[in-house]
């Protein structure tokens, strides 16, 4: 895996999301997703970021949607998986079950 294609936490868990999504995938979608999936708190714009960034890195394409009254006639820019999105996150997914698995299995006690 080149330096390009290393994912951060956040940048794993927006690829996740979109996946997960499939065709409903934007920013607020993703950014309420996470919310409801994770607890964690993001702005829209830090999502925006990386879904842009995502992007340019080849992981995600996007298409513009139609314009709806709800949004004051806006339109919303929806993202999917490309191929190499889709592999990026099953060789990140196979590293962490690899190392998942190498942790023994010994019981954790832990007392108060």
């Amino acid at each position: 895996m080149s330096k390009g294609e290393h994912l951060g936490e956040l940048e794993e868990l927006i690829l996740l999301t979109v996946g997960s999504l499939h065709d409903e995938a934007y920013g607020v979608s993703i950014m309420d997703e996470i919310k409801a999936q994770s607890g964690r708190d993001l702005n829209v714009s830090a999502v925006h970021a990386v879904l842009k960034r995502l992007e340019t890195k080849g992981f995600l394409k996007s298409w513009m949607g139609g314009a709806t009254q709800e949004r004051g006639g806006r339109r919303k820019r929806y993202f999917t998986l490309t191929q190499a999105g889709k592999a990026v996150l099953d060789q990140s997914m196979s590293y962490r079950m690899r190392l998942y698995k190498n942790i023994p299995d010994i019981s954790f006690n832990f007392s108060s």
